[in-house]
C-alpha cells in the first residue's frame, strides 16, 4: 500500500466545515419555512405535510446518489463532482426563498423543490468525506468533531441569525446562502481527491449500477443474519421521526404555545443546539470507550423523558434549561449513530450505508412533520412532546433489539 496514513483532526475539521454549513442551512429552512408557509396555511398538518413531501425527494434520491458516489472515476475523485454541482445550486436557491414567498404559494414551492434537489446531490458524498479520511477505529470521535462543527453551525443559525429574521426575513437567507458558498470554496481546495480509506468499487460509473447497488443493500438488510442491522435502521427511522417532528414544528410551537416571535423560537431551539455542541465531541469520546450502541441507549432513555417535561414547564427560562439537557441527550444518540452504520458497511460500502442511513432517517422526515402536525391540530400543540417521547421509547427497544441480535450472531459464528 506504501504510504501510512495518520488520523487528523486538522483534516477532519476542514470537512467538518461541509458539515457545518448544511447544519446552519437546514436550521434556518427547518426554523423559518413553516413560519414562512404560515403566510398561506394556517393548519400545522398541512405545512407539516408541505415540509414532509419536500424530504421525499432527498429520499429517493440520497441512497442512489451515495452508493452512485461510491462508483465515480474522475479527476475528482469519488465526492467532489456532486459538492461541486450541488453546494452553488443549493446556495442560490436558498438565498431566494425568501425573496420569492411573497409571489405565491406555486412559485416559492418551486425553488424549495429545486433547492432540495441541489441540497440532496451533495448530502451524502459530503458526509461521505469524514469516514473516507479516518481509520474505523477512529471514526467515532472523528463524528463528535464533525457533529461538533454541525452543531457550531446550528448554533449560528439560532443565535446569531434567527434575530435578524425579526428584522427582515431575509437576512438568514442571504448571510447562510454566503456561508454555503464559503464551506464549498474550502472543501474544493482541501479535501484529497483521492482519500486513504476509501475504495473504488467494481463495475461502470453509471447511474443504473449504483441504484443496483443500493436495491442489492436493501435486499441483503433482509436476510436472517442481517435482522440486526434492520433493526439499528428501525431504530434510527423511529428517533428522527420525534427529533425532526420537534425540529420542523418547534418554531409553530413556540409562536403559539408560547407567544414568542420567530427569532425568539429559534434562540430558544437554540439552547439544545448549544448543548450539542458542548457535548458532541465528549459523546464521541465516550462512544469510543464504552461503546456506540450503550451511550444510543443512554440517550434514548433520557431524551424522551425531557420531551415528555418540556410542555408541563412554567417560564421559558425552565423550557430553555430543559432544552439545554435534551441537547446532551441527543448527542449521545446521533454523534454515535453514523459512525455504527458506516462500521456495518465497510470500506468500500461507506457510500452505499451512508444512502441507507440518510434513505431511513429521511424517510420519516417525509411522515414526521404531517404525523407530528396532526396531532398537535387535534389534540393541541403540547402534543407535538409528547408524541415525539413515544416514537423515541420504540426506538430505544429496537436499538436494543439489534443489539442482542448482532451479538447471538456473533457468538454463534464464533462457535462454529
Amino acid at each position: 500500500m506504501g504510504r501510512k496514513h495518520s488520523f487528523s483532526y486538522g483534516k477532519i475539521a476542514v470537512i467538518g466545515t461541509g458539515f457545518l454549513a448544511l447544519t446552519l442551512v437546514w436550521t434556518i429552512y427547518n426554523t423559518f419555512m413553516p413560519l414562512i408557509l404560515g403566510d398561506y396555511i394556517e393548519s400545522s398538518a398541512i405545512r407539516g405535510a408541505i415540509m414532509g413531501i419536500d424530504n421525499l425527494l432527498a429520499v429517493l434520491l440520497i441512497p442512489i446518489i451515495g452508493a452512485w458516489s461510491d462508483r465515480v472515476k474522475s479527476p475528482l475523485g469519488q465526492r467532489l463532482p456532486f459538492i461541486a454541482i450541488g453546494m452553488p445550486l443549493a446556495a442560490l436557491t436558498f438565498v431566494l426563498l425568501p425573496f420569492v414567498s411573497g409571489i405565491g404559494l406555486i412559485v416559492l414551492l418551486a425553488i424549495d423543490i429545486v433547492f432540495l434537489l441541489a441540497m440532496t446531490i451533495y448530502r451524502a458524498p459530503v458526509i461521505s468525506l469524514m469516514p473516507d479520511h479516518t481509520p474505523p477505529s477512529n471514526r467515532s470521535t472523528a463524528n463528535g468533531v464533525i457533529n461538533f462543527m454541525g452543531g457550531v453551525g446550528a448554533i449560528i443559525a439560532l443565535f446569531v441569525l434567527a434575530p435578524l429574521f425579526d428584522l427582515e426575513r431575509i437576512y438568514p437567507f442571504v448571510i447562510g446562502g454566503f456561508i454555503l458558498l464559503i464551506a464549498f470554496i474550502l472543501l474544493y481546495l482541501v479535501i484529497d481527491r483521492n482519500p486513504p480509506f476509501t475504495e473504488h468499487t467494481s463495475g461502470n460509473q453509471e447511474e443504473t449500477q449504483a441504484l443496483k447497488s443500493l436495491k442489492n443493500g436493501i435486499k441483503r438488510l433482509f436476510l436472517k443474519e442481517n435482522r440486526g442491522k434492520l433493526f439499528i435502521f428501525y431504530a434510527i427511522f423511529l428517533y428522527f421521526i420525534g427529533y425532526t417532528g420537534v425540529e420542523a414544528l418547534f418554531s409553530i410551537w413556540a409562536t403559539e404555545q408560547l407567544g414568542l416571535t420567530g427569532g425568539e423560537a429559534g434562540v430558544t431551539l437554540g439552547f439544545f443546539s448549544l448543548s450539542f455542541v458542548l457535548f458532541a465531541i465528549p459523546a464521541g469520546l465516550l462512544g469510543t470507550r464504552f461503546g456506540k450502541k450503550p451511550l444510543m441507549l443512554i440517550g434514548l432513555i433520557l431524551l424522551p423523558i425531557l420531551f415528555a417535561v418540556i410542555p408541563l414547564l412554567e417560564g421559558l427560562l425552565l423550557v430553555r434549561l430543559v432544552l439545554f439537557l435534551a441537547g446532551m441527550a441527543w448527542a449521545c444518540i446521533n454523534v454515535q449513530a453514523y459512525a455504527l452504520v458506516s462500521d456495518l458497511g465497510g470500506k468500500s460500502q461507506i457510500g452505499l450505508y451512508t444512502g441507507l442511513y440518510y434513505l431511513f432517517s429521511m424517510s420519516s422526515a417525509i411522515i414526521a412533520p404531517f404525523m407530528l402536525g396532526s396531532v398537535m391540530d387535534l389534540f393541541g400543540k403540547n402534543s407535538l412532546f409528547f408524541t415525539a417521547a413515544v416514537t423515541m421509547i420504540i426506538a430505544f427497544l429496537f436499538l436494543r433489539a439489534g443489539n442482542d441480535h448482532s451479538n447471538h450472531v456473533n457468538n454463534s459464528t464464533k462457535s462454529m
